[in-house]
């Protein structure tokens, strides 16, 4: 797999990582752990080097599934990790203060059987912490040795730039994909201009655009996708649109929607680095087959004026969560 640069921090990774949170959290009940471990692996054997996790996936069960699996690889791959709630529970509320932002970060060492964390982010901006003070509390972090770069995930462009002026930030993590281009609007741009790397996380939509999912999916009841509007059934009915476009640009290209949906990624800035996710090895081997799809500028401009032509129905969080973005 080929390799990119997140920015100009001369931190290189896989072209596509690997979004580990799914097997564990979020989709519906967690994959046994020796399942989850062969998965992880496959993705190593295949070229991934760029994996991504976080103390609230569980909370604590996905770090240390990750921390153990890539244990054997640990040299060759680069780990992301994520704090910023209490006690590592979404739902406890915010905390980046200084010395909770230690106490997770020993922790998450722990559990992720290593010395040091590749790339830390803070899982979302806390308005009762001075970005500077987070800032500050992981440079201290990475002059130690424990911490190499830092990240920010889901935040607005002034709360970037106050960061990076304090501490170098090496990438924002936010949702973008063809049904989500916000970060187009401010962020992108904050970036490019900083040198920051970006990794989108649910690039295929939370699944909608690999075209297997319709009005009528059933989901886990302790699937998260039940409390996004985006998924209701009558906003998957609208949506299917985009699927459409999608398929057909497959077709032409001889690819998958997935492929598709990476590609056009990819083909965005050669700074963005997406992290699809997966619990199923075939699933794994498509979206990595995107970085071996080239989308010609004919492909770009026919997406673009589709594009204008779809309106995408329902909001990506539910009303509190939505709260915690772009701040």
């Amino acid at each position: 797999m080929r390799k990119r640069a997140l920015g100009r921090s001369g931190l290189e990774v896989s072209a596509l990582g690997l979004g580990c949170m799914g097997l564990s959290y979020g989709y519906g009940p967690a994959t046994d752990k020796q399942g989850g471990i062969r998965l992880i692996r496959a993705a190593v054997e295949r070229g991934v080097t760029f994996f991504d996790t976080a103390e609230a996936y569980g909370p604590f069960a996905n770090e240390e599934l990750v921390g153990e699996a890539l244990e054997p690889y640990r040299d060759r791959v680069v780990i992301a990790t994520k704090f910023g709630f209490r006690n590592g529970h979404v739902d406890a509320g915010l905390d980046s203060r200084p010395e909770h932002i230690r106490h997770v970060v020993a922790a998450s060492l722990r559990r992720l059987r290593t010395d040091h964390i590749d790339l830390l982010y803070q899982h979302r901006v806390d308005p009762s912490v001075p970005i500077e003070d987070v800032a500050g509390a992981v440079k201290e972090l990475i002059q130690e040795g424990k911490v190499r770069h830092f990240g920010l995930s889901e935040a607005g462009a002034d709360t970037i730039r106050r960061a990076h002026a304090l501490q170098p930030v090496t990438a924002v993590q936010s949702e973008y994909s063809l049904w989500w281009r916000e970060p187009e609007e401010r962020v992108l741009s904050v970036l490019e201009e900083l040198g920051i790397g970006f990794v989108p996380f649910s690039p295929l939509g939370k699944g909608f655009l690999t075209g297997t999912i319709d009005a009528n999916t059933k989901f886990d009841p302790t699937d998260f996708r039940n409390t996004v509007p985006r998924f209701s059934p009558e906003a998957r009915k609208a949506n299917e649109a985009l699927v459409e476009l999608i398929r057909a640009i497959a077709k032409r290209k001889a690819a998958t929607p997935a492929q598709i949906a990476l590609a056009w990624l990819l083909s965005r800035k050669p700074w963005i680095v997406p992290i699809p996710g997966t619990t199923k090895v075939a699933r794994l081997e498509e979206n990595l087959g995107a970085d071996g799809v080239e989308l010609d500028r004919d492909d770009l401009r026919g997406i673009e004026e589709a594009l204008v032509r779809i309106t995408i129905q329902g909001a990506r969080y539910s009303a509190d969560r939505q709260k915690l973005v772009g701040r």
